[in-house]
């Protein structure tokens, strides 16, 4: 016997209670092993060997990443035991399956059952490999003793015979002899009972007669290179049909017996009936393949599957004709059943939708498997187009269209899905699967309950904003992002009271871009806190330089807040240290934010912007009039001014101005004065529009009509032209 009880390099010592859970489990494990084969071992001695082997497959269970070298040993120590029945494998299989996790208190987590089910099918390979080494091993020494007593009939005839004799007849596999035309000479009993045939029949049959039609072409060739006397000997794995219609799988050599001189004289044929094995296999192969739950395909054949499909387009006559289509299917809202009906329910809601996917969808060019959890896929080769592929997303929508009955409970369950369709030419399982989960997940954001079909250019531009927001950070390090200014015109005076700081990116490939194409990105991955507050820093040093020319006459610098950046616990601190960095005056630092940001703002963030109104930094409304309009709420906040969006500047573009957009207007401009505040027209285009918005009463005007954003210089000269002289 193997004798290893040493724990796995690095392994952790086990607490009392999980040494207990090991010791129950290698003493279930000991009791469905006694009395299936016999072992020259008690029973206390049978469960003391076992420890070391729970002890070993705890650890293979719990390795990173999965080691089963330890596994595949166990299957061959059990036959080292001699524990080499087909009921010693199936106690061991059977106890590790149903046992293992609940005795080592390890739950039924669905990863650990994988492994789980791993370890079995290592451990029935170990055991068969044993099993067949131990038969070969015996095999080969029949074939020897059948040899020797060949060569030794010229000496001792009689003795040579009563051996030969006595193990032909005995041997517990199959022996035949044959001449090398084919014809069956002689077999003995465990023959005659493999292939259901009596003596007279064996011996009124050819070997041709054996041979099957689906039997691969290989064993013909090795019949007939060993006929010639090519070659000695030949192994096969071959199934025999019996006369009964009964079929034998076994384990087949073929040796070759010449005479003196060399030439082939006759065949000698070793047959081992493993079609036990060979239905273990079978089933377990079936275990590993299908998932336990719903009974269907699982990732693993799936994947297998949709490579044969792809494999076929290559080697097909048109494989550029040649198509396939993926279905991803997720339950909608699948958690909340789950969590409020319990995991019981929600199995048997999987099993059922598992069951009409199954019924529904069904055929040689189909297949429907569980990925795991609540997603099911669907795979249809030799698609004929999308329309076909989107046909039948629709029939496994349809499907959940009648509520599901459970302990008296109807549920109603929808489900989304994303379809890809194209031709099996130069595709990929990984590729496919990969745009079908991605389609999928456009189904769910579009409002679930639907399917969606793959979308290249979609796809494209999602994976450009991909690469475009996962370069950002770099960006920001390598100096790529600059500030552009606009300035903020008084209506009254025309000279520049204000600008606002704009981000630009200058890409290494894209270019310029603008704030539409990344401040998005910025705010989704969370680095809009840290780009603002180095705009925030390059504005402020751009405002002092300003004031050092222009004193109390220099503008102030407008910086936009995104809301992330109103939350950061770190605003009002970042705000004093650049301030001091800079040495700007607070009073010429405006800070922007959304209506609907600074009306939602919580306790928290709106202290801080009290706290910053107190430094003396001014605080601004940006787009009011298309948010929350909270006017109540408005007269408790800490702002300076309202800078009146854009879209109410349409209204009054012409000579003949939109009455409701002016009445608007108007009424934003008397509410901010009546509450102290001053106001900024925005998107300001034209002379008529500047002209009404200073009859209204803005104070300031900010568009194109007074100028792009532009670089400082720009700036600099517009604050010149303006009227406004440098300080000596």
């Amino acid at each position: 016997m193997t004798g290893w009880t040493a724990p796995l390099p690095g392994a952790r010592e086990a607490t009392a209670v999980e040494r207990d859970g090991r010791h129950g489990f290698a003493a279930a494990w000991a009791q469905a092993l006694v009395g299936t084969s016999y072992v020259p071992m008690t029973s206390a001695e049978v469960e003391e060997h076992l420890r070391g082997h729970t002890d070993r497959l705890v650890e293979v269970l719990l390795s990173e990443p999965l080691d089963t070298a330890a596994a595949d040993a166990v299957g061959a120590d059990l036959v080292a035991m001699h524990f080499t029945s087909a009921a010693s494998l199936s106690g061991t299989i059977t106890t590790i399956g149903a046992r293992m996790l609940p005795l080592l208190g390890l739950g039924e987590d669905a990863t650990l059952r994988d492994r789980v089910s791993t370890i079995q099918a290592v451990i029935c390979s170990g055991f068969m490999q044993a099993v067949r080494k131990r038969t070969l091993d015996e095999q080969e020494a029949i074939r020897q003793a059948v040899l020797d007593a060949r060569d030794a009939v010229e000496q001792a005839l009689r003795t040579s015979e009563a051996r030969f004799r006595t193990i032909f007849s005995e041997a517990a596999i199959g022996i035949g002899i044959a001449d090398t035309e084919g014809r069956i000479i002689e077999g003995n009993a465990s023959l005659r009972r493999i292939l259901g045939r009596t003596a007279d029949e064996l011996r009124s049959t050819t070997v041709h007669d054996l041979m099957e039609s689906d039997d691969i072409e290989a064993v013909w060739h090795w019949y007939q290179q060993l006929i010639r006397g090519e070659c000695d000997q030949y192994r096969v794995e071959k199934q025999f049909t019996r006369p009964d219609g009964g079929r034998s799988w076994t384990e087949l050599i073929v040796s070759l017996v010449r005479d003196e001189e060399g030439l082939p004289l006759y065949q000698v044929a070793l047959v081992e009936d493993v079609t036990d094995r060979k239905l273990l296999q079978d089933r377990l192969r079936h275990q590993a393949l299908h998932d336990p739950l719903t009974g269907l395909p699982n990732r693993a054949l799936f994947l297998e599957r949709l490579e044969e499909a792809l494999g076929d387009g290559d080697v097909a006559e048109n494989p550029d004709e040649r198509r396939v289509a993926l279905c991803y299917m997720d339950l909608d809202s699948f958690k909340v059943v789950n969590d409020s009906l319990g995991h019981l329910v929600g199995d048997e809601l999987l099993t059922t939708v598992g069951n009409r996917l199954a019924e529904s969808i069904s055929g040689p060019d189909r297949l429907v498997a569980r990925m795991g959890g609540d997603e099911f896929l669907i795979l249809l080769q030799g698609s004929r187009g999308a329309e076909q592929a989107v046909e039948l997303a629709e029939q496994a929508l349809a499907t959940l269209v009648d509520p599901i009955h459970i302990d008296g409970q109807e549920l109603s369950v929808s489900a989304s899905i994303g379809i890809v369709e194209r031709p099996t030419r130069e595709q990929t399982p990984v590729g496919l699967m990969r745009d079908a989960d991605v389609t999928l997940y456009w189904a769910k954001a579009e409002g679930k309950d639907r399917w969606t079909l793959f979308d290249t250019e979609r796809s494209a531009t999602e994976v450009a904003q991909f690469r475009l927001s996962a370069s950002m950070p770099a960006a920001l390090e390598h100096e790529e992002f600059y500030v552009e200014y606009q300035p903020l015109v008084g209506l009254r005076a025309e000279d520049v009271a204000g600008v606002e700081a704009l981000v630009r990116w200058w890409h290494p490939e894209l270019g310029r871009l603008g704030p539409d194409r990344f401040i998005g990105l910025a705010e989704e991955t969370g680095l809009i806190v840290s780009l603002g507050r180095w705009v925030l820093r390059q504005a402020c040093y751009q405002a002092k330089y300003w004031q050092e020319e222009f004193g109390a006459a220099a503008p102030f610098v407008s910086v936009n807040l995104a809301v992330r950046q109103s939350r950061d616990p770190q605003l009002v601190a970042d705000v004093a240290e650049i301030l001091h960095e800079t040495g700007l005056d607070p009073g010429k630092l405006q800070l922007e934010l959304t209506e609907s940001a600074i009306m939602s703002t919580a306790d928290e963030p709106l202290e801080a912007l009290r706290e910053l109104a107190r430094m003396g930094v001014r605080i601004a409304i940006d787009d009011f009039g298309t948010g929350y309009s909270n006017l109540a709420y408005l007269r408790h906040l800490p702002v300076h001014e309202l800078k009146v969006a854009g879209s109410f500047m349409e209204g009054i573009r012409d000579d003949e101005p939109d009455p409701v957009d002016e009445h608007i207007v108007r009424t934003l401009v008397e509410l901010a004065h009546t509450l102290g505040l001053t106001v900024t027209a925005e998107g300001v285009e034209t002379r008529e529009q500047a002209r009404r918005m200073a009859v209204i009463g803005c104070e300031t005007g900010q568009g194109w009509f007074f100028a792009r954003p532009g670089t400082p210089d720009a700036i600099r000269s517009l604050i010149v032209r303006s009227g406004t002289e440098p300080e000596r």
